[in-house]
């Protein structure tokens, strides 16, 4: 967990109400923060922490790519990460976390947002992801539909015994 230590942030100690960090979270990140979807990748994250009243409004820049494997040809591909993501973090007796709110110990006033920002990531990645080569299919004239040619070969073979 120490190599996520830098990605701490200091909410208690703010001296303005309005912070901005950056990091570069590479293949080092993604192996200690240990999460099964994204193992690879290279974001780049600037995240801008807003004092309210009473809350604190963390938002996330995130670009760059993670890599990912091909549901086709199983190899792995780079997916582009664009995304802006909003936290809302309160001060509070224990740490918890609604998905909505995330409630931090005021004793400590410190939120590590290394898995947040893994999260974020993790969730920019669509459900199907294919390379582009892997994804272009001749098209089809309408009402044509693709036969496998094993069954093409069966019809052949039934039509030859009538």
């Amino acid at each position: 967990m120490e190599k996520l230590d830098g990605y701490t942030v200091d909410l208690k100690g703010m001296a303005d109400d309005t912070v901005s960090y950056r990091w570069q979270a590479g293949d080092d990140f993604f192996s200690a923060v240990q999460g099964q979807e994204i193992r690879h990748g290279q974001l780049d994250v600037a995240l801008r922490v807003k004092r309210t009243s009473g809350a604190y409004e963390l938002e996330f820049q995130l670009r760059g790519g993670v890599e990912v494997t091909c549901d086709r040809c199983l190899e792995a591909m780079t997916q582009p990460i664009d995304a802006q993501c909003t936290l809302k973090v309160v001060m509070g007796d224990d740490y918890a976390d609604d998905g909505e709110v995330v409630t931090v110990p005021e004793r400590e006033g410190t939120i590590n947002v290394a898995w947040n920002i893994y999260e974020f990531a993790a969730l920019q990645i669509p459900l199907r992801h294919v390379h582009e080569e892997c994804s272009l299919t001749p098209a089809l004239s309408q009402g044509e539909e693709e036969m496998d040619p094993r069954w093409e070969a069966l019809k052949q073979m039934v039509k030859s015994d009538k």
